[in-house]
């Protein structure tokens, strides 16, 4: 029989990924997903089927993080072989401004998926996206036994949630694990997200359709991957004998500084003349440099990053150009269209 996987956050960066990979491995994938009065299925469309007909894999449900009961509900008649917990309030200056909120989805809401699985009784496997925020401002490089020390309402949700799959997994013996992976970015990361924000930026410039950038702080530095390589390590940590934590990451540190350089550069372009700095971008309180030691994961899981930074920011940057020239040129045609037949005045 194959296997069945529920995975939240699946209209996701990562859930999109992992949907892809657990497909390919024949899986049966089970997506939770918000109503919403327009469709926000956009990175798993190409994966989507009508559910009435044969053969079909993934199934879409409606539910939210917030909602304890329709969570035990679903858990109870899916009995999924594994949970991927990717839901969460993940942006972490929109923390900043509702802290409550990330409080609640980002860190209960890791709790209500806990106690729904205790209460409805089934033996499943359980992953949980931690994330490199919470270490915050403790010495880099940071491994699996650094402190955390958050700095941002986003962290601190994120460490009661580490911390609470840590006590679910003692007191009631589930298989639970903890990937703390560092910054992993792709062509299908939010448009919000600093990273692509450059990335789209910078193809708009070049095919002339923007002007200027607007960023926060340059300095901070992070250790950027791969997502769709980082949800192959979330897939690894569920098949192993005994859960347990492990830290994902590249093991390099560039700023965004350097980001901008190499995405502008690519582009033939100097980022200096179209970047400004806005200071509603910086956040409270910053995190100057984070960068992991991935080397548990190496030695235990075989797991190794092979997209490095350049490479990286190169398939973001061919991406977003090829689709803003797809956009820019239907932009043309429906212009042109406009103009067939149009009667003289």
């Amino acid at each position: 029989m194959k296997k069945k996987a529920l995975i939240t956050g699946i209209t996701g960066q990562d859930g999109s990924y992992l949907a892809e990979l657990l497909l390919s491995k024949g899986y049966e994938i089970h997506g939770l997903i918000r109503r919403a009065s327009t469709f926000n299925t956009s990175r798993i469309d190409h994966l989507y089927q009508d559910p009435h007909l044969l053969g079909v894999r993934l199934y879409l449900h409606y539910g939210d993080l917030n909602d304890s009961g329709q969570l035990t509900n679903l858990i109870y008649n899916i009995q999924p072989d594994e949970i991927y917990h990717l839901g969460a309030q993940s942006h972490v200056r929109v923390s900043f401004d509702m802290p409550e909120f990330t409080g609640d989805i980002t860190g209960i809401g890791t709790t209500r998926l806990l106690d729904a699985i205790r209460r409805s009784g089934i033996q499943t496997r359980f992953y949980q996206a931690s994330s490199s925020e919470m270490f915050g401002d403790a010495e880099a490089p940071q491994n699996e036994n650094t402190p955390f020390r958050p700095r941002s309402p986003y962290a601190a949700a994120k460490v009661y949630a580490y911390w609470m799959v840590k006590n679910y997994r003692d007191g009631y013996d589930m298989f639970a694990c903890n990937g703390i992976l560092f910054n992993h970015e792709s062509p299908r990361r939010g448009e919000t997200f600093v990273t692509r924000k450059i990335t789209r930026a910078a193809a708009r410039i070049k095919l002339g359709l923007e002007k200027k950038l607007y960023l926060g702080n340059l300095d901070a530095k992070r250790d950027w991957g791969f997502a769709k390589e980082f949800v192959e390590a979330m897939w690894i940590m569920l098949q192993q004998d005994k859960p347990d934590d492990y830290v994902i990451a590249t093991g390099e540190t560039h700023s965004v500084r350097e980001f901008l350089q190499e995405t502008f550069s690519y582009l033939d372009l100097d980022w200096k003349d179209y970047v400004e700095i806005d200071q509603k971008y910086f956040r409270p309180t910053e995190v100057e440099v984070l960068i992991g030691d991935a080397s548990k994961a190496e030695k235990e899981l075989g797991w190794k990053p092979k997209v490095k930074f350049k490479r990286l920011v190169r398939i973001m940057v061919d991406a977003d150009l090829e689709k803003e020239k797809i956009i820019l040129n239907g932009t043309a045609r429906c212009h042109n269209e406009s103009k067939i037949d149009r009667p003289e005045t």
